[in-house]
């Protein structure tokens, strides 16, 4: 929530609107803890609360007036978050797709979708004090890379949040994902099968899970087939068209007799497509090209792309569902136990599909 600071203390009592952090430290418990206590949440213990609203007595603490009015209703109101900038959200295909997927299922129940863009630190701590004002019921993030502290900081204010992949292969935050270490060794079984030998990737950013898992499937793959590694296939990109290009004029420096190239998304292998032309590689007869996602990129570009599908939009709308059913589980009193225990967080991993087409 929302609160002004307080300057002091005058015969025993604050001089200005006592903060949350003041209840907190009162109290002996974490900000999100108090934030909890106040919204009625049950997943704190009644020693806990009592303790809560012993501190909030002694301090004179009053929740601002919106705060009072939301403790014990709903906003209605969803969040969902991408941290990335608009040109790229606009021009990857994937998120439209998410943004698709999650609308239609708010709509279905009933809800508001509040699409949100953190790209800076600045905006990710105005963000916070936003949520921490109970404006939403609960949050969706999409596009998260390793380091966020942004869905721990959402589970501290005492709001669900259901996360589009995940940060780690021990994420502790709810996610729905989809099979993408299966992605990458679907991708170099067809590349071999299909005879080709020096195989390349282009990786997404590595400090995003995704990108691990889709490097780890490629090299599964080899593994499977009995092809060494060789780091000097190995390129890394960033999802983007321009970052594609760049990989590939790194991998034709490196190895240029590489056969197949296994591009961790669609718009990658676009700009890497593009490079291979100035070059004068054919696709697929000098090199063939794998992409993932199926989006409307693969599908126009020349020649069309083989691609490993991943269920996007299916992804945004059981997001959504698994958010729904989580928030009704607090306002109903069965989100946790009453010794605050957080309940197991669910986790849902989608199939991937390869969709086979001419590059390849």
């Amino acid at each position: 929530m929302s609160y002004e600071g307080s300057s002091g203390v005058v015969n025993g009592r604050q001089n200005g609107r006592p903060t949350l952090e003041q209840v907190a430290a009162r109290a002996g418990v974490g900000r999100g803890t108090v934030s909890r206590v106040i919204n009625g949440s049950p997943r704190v213990s009644e020693q806990t609360r009592t303790a809560v609203a012993r501190a909030v007595a002694e301090l004179g603490y009053v929740p601002n007036q919106a705060a009072r009015a939301l403790a014990g209703s709903r906003t209605d109101a969803i969040a969902l978050v991408i941290p990335e900038a608009e040109a790229r959200l606009f021009a990857e295909p994937y998120f439209l797709d998410l943004i698709r997927g999650v609308s239609a299922e708010l709509a279905y129940a009933d809800k508001q979708l509040l699409l949100t863009l953190v790209r800076s630190e600045q905006e990710r701590q105005r963000f916070e004090q936003y949520l921490a004002a109970q404006r939403v019921d609960g949050v969706l993030l999409a596009s998260v890379h390793g380091d966020d502290p942004l869905p721990d900081r959402i589970r501290e204010l005492g709001l669900p949040v259901v996360m589009n992949g995940r940060r780690s292969e021990a994420e502790p935050v709810p996610y729905v994902d989809s099979d993408n270490i299966g992605a990458g060794r679907a991708a170099v079984a067809h590349l071999v099968g299909g005879g080709r030998s020096r195989i390349a990737t282009v990786t997404g950013p590595l400090d995003m899970y995704v990108a691990r898992a889709r490097l780890g499937g490629y090299r599964a793959g080899l593994a499977e087939a009995g092809h060494a590694p060789d780091e000097a296939l190995v390129s890394t990109g960033d999802f983007t068209e321009e970052g594609g290009r760049r990989a590939m004029r790194l991998l034709l420096d490196r190895r240029p007799d590489l056969d197949a190239v296994f591009v961790a998304s669609d718009v990658m292998a676009a700009g890497a497509r593009g490079v291979l032309r100035e070059a004068g590689r054919r696709v697929p007869e000098d090199v063939a090209l794998v992409g993932v996602d199926d989006s409307a990129v693969a599908r126009l570009m020349d020649p069309p792309l083989t691609s490993v599908r991943q269920p996007i939009e299916e992804m945004g709308r059981t997001m959504a569902r698994m958010l729904i059913r989580e928030i009704q589980g607090m306002q109903e009193g069965g989100g946790g136990s009453e010794s605050g225990e957080v309940p197991e967080p669910r986790r849902h991993v989608l199939p991937t599909e390869l969709i086979v087409r001419e590059s390849c």
